[in-house]
């Protein structure tokens, strides 16, 4: 397994890893999703970045973003894995480089928005750091009910 930034030819592989996760866990695609898949052009242009796990044969395993919302605040999302190949470690290691990018690129906040129903992710990003936090703020998504952050320097 190698990590891969997005490109645009990976852009097709960001949409279906994480259609794919969503439909399993959740059903339909919302339209906040469909936003930021038609728009990760724009955030990467604009400082954001999508890594990916990439297998020998060039097969996209899992993918998370790091995306600038401004004021030294990011999001790590679309957090989303193959079927075929869960549970081996490419999730936290796209993970890890989404952080990595939020931190070496000015964040003073990191947030995560999730569902309460995913343990294991909540597991991983609170081993990383993440705290929960309480808001009513869930950025149009319905499924959304849990938000995590980590300060990374006042």
């Amino acid at each position: 397994m190698r990590l891969e930034q997005y490109t645009p030819a990976r852009r097709q592989d960001f949409i279906d890893l994480n259609t794919w996760w969503i439909g399993r866990y959740f059903g339909p695609i919302e339209p906040t999703d469909m936003l930021e898949f038609e728009g990760i052009d724009d955030e990467v242009r604009h400082g954001g970045m999508a890594f990916f796990a990439v297998d020998d044969d060039g097969t996209a395993l899992a993918t998370c973003a790091a995306f600038d919302r401004g004021d030294a605040g990011w999001e790590i999302a679309k957090l989303g894995s193959n079927p075929a190949r869960e549970h081996s470690g490419c999730g936290t290691a796209v993970f890890e480089a989404s952080v990595a990018w939020a931190e070496q690129h000015g964040a003073r906040r990191i947030f995560i928005l999730t569902n309460s129903a995913l343990k294991p992710a909540i597991h991983i990003y609170e081993s990383h750091g993440f705290r929960r936090i309480q808001t009513d703020d869930f950025e149009g998504y319905s499924r959304g009910d849990y938000a995590l952050e980590k300060v990374v320097r006042q």
